[in-house]
């Protein structure tokens, strides 16, 4: 997918931004980045990206794309970037106040493998319930 593609929503555009500037996003800002852009981006251009943070440097960005890829992240939900961002300076949501900002899902379009990840996870999640709710009785 081309950049483009990952630069469409309001929060990827800010944190690209920021990005470019060589601004601190943070460690959530970084996390909440690589989680979304390693979807789209390749390793390197992701690697690159996230070098661009004046406190992270090449080698760091490295592991984190590393830690991202092999377990898999999931873009986070809004309510967990509002989250994230309480825990640091950086505002990672431009528009906390506005419901319908820092949605990843609402803002990009979601490769195919990341939604059947999701539905996996949630269906997983529904199994476990049912099993510790007969266990129970």
């Amino acid at each position: 997918m081309a950049l483009d593609d990952v630069r469409r929503g309001a929060l990827m555009t800010h944190l690209f931004d920021a990005l470019e500037r060589g601004e601190d996003i943070g460690h959530y800002g970084r996390l909440t980045f690589a989680m979304i852009a390693h979807n789209y981006l390749d390793r390197d251009e992701l690697v690159d990206w996230l070098s661009k943070d004046r406190s992270f440097d090449e080698q760091q960005a490295k592991a984190l794309v590393q830690q991202v890829e092999e377990r898999d992240y999931n873009p986070p939900s809004r309510q967990r970037i509002l989250e994230w961002q309480a825990k640091q300076d950086f505002p990672i949501c431009p528009a906390p106040e506005d419901p319908d900002a820092c949605n990843p899902y609402r803002d990009l379009d979601i490769p195919e493998s990341v939604i059947e990840n999701i539905e996996e996870y949630r269906e997983q999640q529904f199994d476990a319930e049912e099993a510790e709710e007969a266990a129970a009785r």
